[in-house]
């Protein structure tokens, strides 16, 4: 392990900072200017103005011209009230850090603070780090990572390979867990209007129902992943909304739905794509409706590289110990924008233990997954993140 220490009273205090003052996507314009102010403080040379709130420090080791390593920290927050009764809470009324992303900004600010440092004292090392602290993870769609690839990131900080993490409540503080390959699902948003006509309740047969097809559609929907998707694979179709109507005793005009789609595979994510479409138009026709829909490819399947995925593994266990690193962790039904990034330079997303870190009125509840408003980011994991980091990079850097 590097044998250069990080500052966990300053990460505590960044972290909280951010905290208090939670902005939404593309509007973190106080959390980059806190990261800007605090890489400039330590030498980094500081891009902003990408995807509007981005920033991203890079720092040159010896020549420059070893290998060139991205490091990612999302910044976003979520339109949640708080209600955890901490001494940081959420200041701002309904937005909140409910996944934990100001620690993910502050253990990458940590791991800058301790880099610098290295840079300082001439260590052994050569190469490139740049450090990417990216808007707008839970927007969705065109997140921030997207946009920053659609501005050119990678042509303006060229990466031989990129690395980020989350943490993970329920896995303990002090273990790192993930796995090669397909890591975490596609997600996908479909928005389906079934259109018939009218009537009165009394008079059904001079009205074309669209409740029918939608209620046919939803029961049907189920039987894509059961029977047309691999039981091995993983398929996920969720009904987020459904709604017809307004009145008991009229047949509505339109009934709409509102889905969820999930796959870890790629070509399990087309086939259902496929399928939905199949079965809504069928459906409408088999009732005598119409049917549109809005099919939104959200985020896609996070992959992790084989060689990146071996390469932090060494650097986790340094951290947290060979037993404390799981390399054959189950893939996760959640989305990440940071697959976007994956597609484009090969590299590893982590998993770091959050532990049971929900409060209520201050008081410790237990176990809370994230985007809950009782969810807190665990201080005691911001060391064993910012390490890690530190790790990976003076690893990566002396490969050459």
């Amino acid at each position: 392990m590097s044998r250069h220490p990080v500052d966990l009273k300053a990460m505590k205090e960044w972290r909280h900072r951010i905290h208090e003052y939670p902005e939404l996507g593309f509007e973190e314009y106080s959390t980059s200017k806190l990261v800007e102010e605090r890489l400039r403080d330590w030498g980094y040379e500081v891009h902003t103005g990408m995807a509007e709130t981005a920033v991203v420090g890079t720092l040159v080791f010896g020549s420059g011209t070893g290998p060139k390593l991205g490091l990612r920290a999302d910044m976003d927050a979520l339109p949640i009230n708080e209600e955890t009764g901490l001494p940081w809470q959420s200041k701002q009324e309904g937005k909140m850090h409910a996944c934990g992303h100001d620690g993910h900004t502050a253990i990458l600010l940590g791991a800058a603070e301790s880099l610098s440092r290295l840079h300082a004292e001439n260590e052994h090392l050569n190469g490139k780090i740049h450090l990417i602290f990216q808007p707008a993870e839970e927007v969705g769609g065109n997140g921030g990572a997207q946009v920053m690839i659609d501005q050119e990131l990678f042509h303006s900080f060229p990466c031989d390979a990129i690395f980020a993490l989350h943490n993970y409540p329920g896995l303990p503080v002090g273990h790192c867990a993930f796995r090669s390959g397909p890591f975490m699902c596609s997600s996908d948003k479909v928005q389906i209007v079934f259109k018939g006509k009218g009537g009165h309740g009394g008079l059904p047969q001079l009205a074309v129902d669209p409740t029918q097809p939608l209620a046919a559609t939803v029961m049907g929907l189920q039987s894509l992943v059961s029977r047309n998707i691999d039981p091995l694979e993983t398929g996920v179709v969720s009904v987020g909304r459904m709604s017809a109507g307004k009145l008991y005793n009229i047949i509505p005009e339109e009934g709409f739905l509102e889905l969820s789609v999930r796959a870890l595979q790629p070509n399990v994510r087309e086939t259902l794509r496929r399928r939905i479409v199949e079965l809504v138009e069928s459906t409408a026709a088999a009732y005598g409706c119409t049917a549109s829909i809005n099919y939104e490819n959200g985020y896609p399947v996070l992959i992790n590289s084989e060689n990146e995925s071996k390469i932090i593994e060494v650097a986790a266990q340094e951290v947290f110990g060979v037993e404390n690193v799981n390399t054959d962790y189950c893939p996760l039904t959640g989305s990440e924008d940071f697959a976007y990034m994956l597609q484009q330079r090969p590299g590893c997303y982590v998993l770091i233990g959050n532990g049971d870190n929900g409060f209520q009125s201050g008081n410790r509840v237990g176990p809370c997954s994230v985007h809950n408003p009782h969810y807190d980011f665990n201080d005691e994991a911001l060391i064993g993140g910012a390490q890690l980091w530190v790790n990976l990079a003076t690893r990566y850097l002396s490969s050459s």
